[in-house]
């Protein structure tokens, strides 16, 4: 015989439906502590001060785990301006920019590191090419990125290239550690 919920028994189902809600909200992809395997970097052609600026935006808990992976022991990046220093170098050494004129020569720009910082949860690399803004004629520009994919070949690293009020983005993914942008046309 089928019992219809009253008052009175709705209470062990509430608490049954609780638990459950509870075990699906913690095993959510965002709750729990792996990695996202994404990062993200912005190329921006700063009109004011005529230099190409590049910020480097990874996920804080990747960082740290791959970089005690990449050398080979543990590495607090939130307590140590070394252990900072260090991951932001392997980041540098792991993405490059070369511009292609439109007589089709080419040369690498040159990227200054200028260090690192915490914000939140992301770890953020700087570097800049002086100058390069203002003074350029490529048509497009050569990168390299791959930014934790000796770490996680499945790592993805979205690149957006701001230059006079447009965005310009492209995704590195498995396979795929160079790929090309235009500065000119649509």
């Amino acid at each position: 015989m089928m019992r219809l919920a009253t008052k009175t028994n709705r209470q062990p189902l509430r608490g049954l439906l609780g638990l459950a809600l509870l075990w699906a909200l913690l095993w959510t992809p965002a709750s729990s502590a792996h990695q996202q395997k994404t990062a993200v970097t912005r190329l921006l052609f700063n009109e004011n001060s005529g230099n190409l600026e590049v910020m480097h935006r990874l996920f804080l808990h990747d960082a740290e785990h791959a970089a005690s992976v990449v050398f080979g022991e543990k590495q607090d990046l939130i307590e140590s301006a070394d252990s900072r220093a260090l991951f932001g170098s392997y980041v540098v050494n792991r993405f490059a920019v070369q511009a292609t004129q439109a007589d089709g020569s080419t040369h690498e720009v040159s990227l200054d590191y200028l260090g690192e910082e915490i914000d939140g949860q992301f770890l953020w690399v700087y570097q800049e090419a002086v100058g390069f803004a203002e003074s350029t004629t490529a048509q497009q520009l050569d990168l390299i990125n791959s930014i934790l994919r000796d770490v996680w070949p499945e790592q993805s690293n979205l690149v957006n290239l701001e230059r006079d009020g447009r965005i310009r983005s492209v995704t590195f993914t498995q396979g795929s550690d160079t790929h090309s942008l235009f500065l000119t046309g649509p």
